[in-house]
């Protein structure tokens, strides 16, 4: 039990630092926009120009570490042994039911940020808006999660199939947490961490069903964190660039089929 106190440990530290780090770029942004004032009154559409969303390198620094980690551990074997040695913690030992809690658990920060828009308790962005931006999210975590699962053909550790690296669910828990984070972070960051404890909660149970390895888990809430952050970056620049000085009707959607992503332009005339 050793090992995986020492994780837990580390987890909570590294969840601790994604949180320190989000308030300093909060923090350090305030007094240059007007909007922090009416984000938990009502919703906003997108109103800054683009050269006014900075790319926080800072912010990516700890996603990009756990990335970092998950690649290293696929030829490192000290981590490999790390990670057999808290597969047998968490399973191997104690074979037990698995718990399927984590395929709903992943969507649950995401179904929050609708869900408390709805009871009145008002998101930062409107509902096309924020809809746009979690779409992309989504395009962008699942273009990235599934080609490296191709390129690093990682066995599971059930012995299921050879896309254990990164863990897809762990992504998608993380990438929707931060997409809680990012809409209510202006009204109480009770939120984000809500939204980060169910993320770490569907990491867990993705060991504990025995369906990843920690290094999985670890690479897949990386992607996830980064894939949001992109999105809330890369949108609004998306739009002014289309749109820039208009007011128009049009819509800017992500699509996903048959395996090949792209963007379709709704207009109402």
């Amino acid at each position: 039990m050793r090992y995986f106190k020492s994780i837990v440990a580390v987890i909570i530290l590294l969840f601790s630092f994604v949180i320190r780090s989000n308030a300093q770029i909060i923090d350090s942004a305030r007094g240059n926009t007007a909007l922090q004032d009416t984000t938990a009154k009502k919703n906003i559409p997108w109103q800054l120009p683009p050269h006014k969303k900075t790319f926080h390198i800072k912010s990516y620094i700890v996603p990009g570490l756990m990335m970092a980690y998950g690649f290293i551990a696929i030829k490192n074997d000290g981590l490999r042994r790390l990670n057999a040695e808290l597969r047998d913690e968490l399973y191997a030992e104690k074979p037990h039911r698995k718990f399927q809690l984590d395929n709903y658990l992943q969507f649950a920060p995401a179904a929050l940020v609708y869900g408390l828009d709805a009871v009145g308790v008002k998101a930062k962005h409107n509902f096309r808006d924020r809809t746009m931006l979690f779409l992309m999210s989504n395009i962008i975590l699942n273009a990235s999660v599934q080609s490296i699962k191709k390129l690093s053909h990682q066995m599971r550790p059930d012995g299921s199939g050879y896309t254990s690296f990164p863990s897809g669910h762990t992504a998608e828990a993380f990438a929707n947490a931060e997409f809680l984070r990012q809409e209510y972070k202006d009204v109480s960051p009770w939120y984000g961490v809500a939204g980060y404890a169910m993320a770490f909660a569907t990491g867990y149970l993705r060991m504990y069903n025995n369906k990843h390895w920690f290094s999985d888990v670890v690479a897949g809430a990386g992607v996830g964190i980064i894939s949001t952050k992109l999105a809330y970056w890369l949108y609004p620049k998306i739009q002014h660039s289309l749109f820039r000085g208009k007011h128009s009707n049009t819509v800017v959607i992500p699509t996903y089929q048959s395996k090949t992503f792209g963007v379709s332009l709704v207009s109402k005339f």
